[in-house]
């Protein structure tokens, strides 16, 4: 059938046929594979505390919580490994505080529970704690089973109750800021404004996870007093360095949200911690952007009752921040220890000790001076001014005994000072002129701002150590929070000239964050937790003792390291403020240092760290080739190849081709470069000289060699004598002798590319007469694949004419089957026709019978009409038989 053309209809039904199985390939390749998800298993153990409804049955879970005052929630998802490590963490806590609380696990995964349904969380694993009907309230902070304890005892008791004196002062001394509210439980277990305290300190927990703020409560009258509350439902505000305030009743409602919200506008921070979660954020780069920054790692238990090391800390930095430079920047409350002393008479209310103040307010006025910047308008005549407070108008909101001078007056003397500068425009004069106005930022006090000009010499600063901070006549040193800009706003001065009594002898660290324009931000971090950006800064990977500290400065891009051989404690961080803030730093940058580099002797290129830059570029006796490179850099690693070709050329005595990852190692500023890759030629006897790659020029191994040949041969500034002619030839010989051993090298190498490359060529002409073979055999197979289609479409037209013809017979056979069933039934009838006659036969033989015996007298009358009936009787008979037998052989015929 080969060669033979079909006729048309049976190739327009090949066409039809291809196309169909074409479709129905297709629909088969469209489908997806799918297969049910598994059913999920317990998370938690069958004996774990932990409800474990890992079904998703969040209905279940609130049912639970109707019952139970505290309620913890861990929403996970079963492949997810932040949940998988929390789980023991969860369990841990679970087992101390299952007695008070209610621990559920709900899998939020699983896509038929309605937890996966109802809440739609992006992460996992998530922490929701419920204080009867208050809540959700969310943990955010570190998976660790001391964190989460405390965070869940925090919820447990938001408010801790103050009865006594000496637990007002453990309160007030504590770092963290503190809210105290003063109800009187005589008349009623819950009085007026308790309830709505009590949910300002879960608001609290609800929006500051770190929980920041301490919520207290007194419940002595006489207590209450020491700080000024008097009228059950006050809410004070306890500051240490600022004015500490008593919410405003006619000014806010007193609601929880309100209470919540005012609190944590006005609070104090004089330190704060720094809890990053380890993915990506710009916590860290948000923070560091508002200034220099102390990060302090120190080990942290949050469950301890005690911290030595913290409160040392926490110390240093209210000292850093008192720019009142007074013991009085906080209400002394050291006669508050005496709380179990006979002496004390509870029902007197002067009995205890009034507040002393340090310096009478009307005597030395809260002043700051400004030195003025040449942008300035009223720089044109005066350049320095004094801005002083002057609080005598009308009565402060709270009656609260500590001085009304702090730094955030000043700071708004100041802006207020700028509102107001048209005051001075008309000022021409070399004499003193003073203005009073109001201030912007309170109805009760004014301002006072009197300007002079003051010779230019006099406002630098003095270099010597000794007398960096001591005020002389005029010395004035800049504020850096107002530095933002290149024209900044004028900088608070140190007013120790203007008040006499508050000189300060030698570099004192109180009050030091106004005095200087390099403002630190305190930070802490627990080392147990973040150890990993201690050693990224440069702490030791060895070291037992986890406590470090480190100055960052990132606008400045240095950073400086606390000496890790001395101890962290108050002393050692005093110095390391001090000697950052003084104007002429002693501090060194510290340069990070890569400690995976692992040296090689046999390595072609020389892998350089910040350790060995000086010993391998400036102190080796050989010209240095380096290269600035780092991980990332598509660009840099192309280069590979080129530079161990390099390096294996040049003769290792007098060349060193060496690379350093800028990312990973910090060099100092002269050494460093703005873009990746660059090239710095380093020649022999004259590093200081060193030379950059030109960027226009190509990056290869014949430039690379002129630009080395070039730099490495130049003479020195100095005449050369025999001796050293004399060494430059033999150095030049030497070139020339190694030069010529690489380059027979490289024919060797080249011959042996030339036999490599006829074997190549060998193998791929077999390759491409193996191809033409596969190529013929693939057209055989492909005509036999055509014949092969050929014949199965024939044999699908025998197949169709064969099925017609079935079909046909099929039908055929139906109507015989008809006819065969309507026979049976005719026959059927007929059986019933034959058994009656007989019946009746049977029933006139006894007739007979009966009247043989009546008739025996007329027998021979009557002999005639009995043969006569006899004989049609059997006629009869004989009929029936016959039209039988008919029937019979009719039916064996069909």
């Amino acid at each position: 059938m080969c060669g033979v053309p079909l006729p048309k209809v049976q190739v327009l039904k090949e066409d039809e046929a291809r196309e169909e199985i074409q479709r129905n390939h297709s629909s088969c390749r469209a489908k997806d594979v799918t297969m049910p998800a598994k059913l999920p298993v317990n998370f938690f153990s069958t004996r774990s505390p932990v409800i474990d409804l890992f079904r998703g049955q969040l209905d279940y879970a609130d049912h639970l919580r109707q019952d139970s005052e505290i309620v913890l929630y861990f929403f996970y998802a079963p492949w997810c490994g932040q949940s998988i490590a929390a789980r023991e963490e969860i369990e841990h806590v679970a087992s101390r505080l299952s007695d008070q609380v209610l621990f559920v696990a709900v899998n939020c995964w699983w896509n038929q529970g309605k937890c996966r349904k109802q809440k739609h969380f992006f992460y996992f694993p998530v922490i929701h704690l419920y204080h009867r009907s208050f809540g959700p309230i969310e943990y955010k902070g570190p998976m660790s089973a001391v964190y989460i304890e405390k965070f869940v005892r925090r919820v447990m008791t938001p408010l801790l109750y103050i009865s006594s004196r000496s637990k007002l002062l453990d309160f007030l001394s504590n770092y963290e800021p503190g809210v105290l509210g003063y109800f009187e439980f005589n008349a009623s277990p819950q009085p007026p404004g308790y309830l709505t305290f009590f949910t300002s300190a879960l608001h609290s927990l609800k929006k500051d996870y770190l929980g920041t703020i301490r919520f207290g409560v007194i419940t002595d009258k006489h207590v209450a007093e020491e700080i000024s509350l008097v009228h059950s439902g006050s809410v004070y505000l306890h500051r240490r360095v600022n004015t500490s305030l008593i919410y405003p009743n006619d000014i806010m409602n007193y609601t929880a949200e309100n209470i919540c919200k005012w609190a944590l506008e006005n609070r104090e921070t004089l330190i704060r911690w720094l809890r990053p979660h380890g993915g990506k954020s710009l916590l860290l780069n948000n923070e560091l952007k508002k200034g220099p920054a102390l990060l302090i790692f120190i080990p942290y238990n949050p469950l301890a009752e005690i911290h030595p090391l913290l409160d040392e800390i926490t110390k240093v930095a209210l000292e850093y921040h008192n720019c009142n430079k007074s013991q009085a920047a906080e209400p002394d409350l050291r006669h508050l220890g005496d709380t179990d002393s006979p002496a004390f008479d509870s029902s007197v209310p002067d009995a205890h000790m009034k507040l002393p103040e340090t310096f009478s307010i009307t005597k030395y006025p809260c002043c700051n001076t400004v030195v003025l910047p040449q942008w300035h308008s009223i720089s044109r005549t005066h350049n320095v001014c004094e801005l002083c407070i002057n609080q005598t108008l009308g009565v402060k909101p709270n009656k609260v005994h500590v001085p009304h001078c702090n730094f955030l007056e000043i700071e708004a003397a100041l802006d207020s000072f700028y509102l107001q500068e048209h005051t001075f425009f008309q000022v021409i004069s070399n004499t003193i002129e003073c203005s009073n106005f109001l201030s912007f930022y309170s109805p009760f006090s004014y301002y006072t701002a009197c300007c002079r000009t003051v010779n230019r010499h006099f406002l630098s600063f003095i270099s010597s150590e000794k007398t960096i901070f001591q005020t002389p006549k005029v010395a004035f040193s800049s504020h850096g929070k107002k530095d933002n800009t290149q024209h900044s706003i004028p900088h608070i001065e140190d007013r120790n000239c203007f008040i006499p009594n508050l000189h300060i002898s030698g570099i004192n660290i109180t009050g030091l964050s106004c005095r200087t324009n390099k403002t630190l931000n305190l930070y802490l971090l627990d080392s147990n937790l973040f150890w990993i950006y201690a050693e990224r800064l440069g702490a030791s990977r060895s070291t037992h003792r986890k406590e470090f500290a480190a100055i960052v400065d990132l606008k400045e891009e240095v950073h400086y390291v606390l000496d890790q051989n001395q101890s962290l404690v108050g002393s050692a961080l005093e110095n390391f403020i001090k000697n950052f803030s003084i104007l002429y730093s002693p501090l060194k940058r510290h340069l990070v240092d890569d400690p995976s580099v692992h040296f090689h002797e046999q390595r072609v290129i020389t892998e350089v760290t910040t350790n060995t830059f000086h010993d391998t570029v400036f102190l080796s006796e050989k010209n240095v080739l380096l290269l600035y490179y780092a991980q990332w850099c598509g660009f840099c690693a192309s280069l590979n190849h080129v530079f161990i070709q390099l390096a294996r050329l040049l003769p290792p005595d007098n060349f060193t081709v060496a690379r350093i990852d800028t990312t990973r190692n910090d060099l100092p500023w002269e050494f460093m470069t703005d873009h990746l890759p660059t090239i710095l030629f380093f020649p022999h006897q004259r590093k200081e000289q060193s030379v950059k790659f030109p960027e226009d020029f190509s990056v290869n191994l014949p430039n690379l060699l002129k630009f080395i040949l070039h730099h490495s041969s130049l003479s020195s500034s100095e005449p050369c004598t025999k001796e050293c002619l004399h060494k430059e030839t033999v150095l030049q010989q030497g070139h020339i002798s190694h030069l010529e051993r690489e380059i027979q090298k490289l024919r060797s190498e080249i011959s042996a590319l030339h036999q490599a490359h006829d074997q190549l060529e060998a193998q791929l002409s077999e390759a491409r007469r193996e191809e033409h073979r596969l190529q013929q055999q693939k057209h055989t197979l492909e005509k036999k694949h055509k014949n092969l289609q050929l014949h199965s479409e024939q044999l699908q037209a025998t197949y169709d004419q064969k099925n017609q013809e079935l079909l046909e017979m099929a039908e055929k056979l139906q109507e015989l089957a008809d006819a065969s069933e309507n026979l049976l039934k005719e026959n059927t009838l007929l059986r019933v026709l034959v058994a009656s006659r007989e019946g009746k036969l049977q029933s006139k033989d006894e007739i007979k019978e009966s009247l043989q015996s009546e008739q025996t007298l007329s027998e021979d009358s009557d002999v005639s009409v009995s043969t006569a009936t006899a004989t049609l009787e059997e006629k009869r008979i004989d009929n029936i038989d016959t039209v039988e037998t008919e029937h019979n052989s009719g039916n064996r015929t069909e």
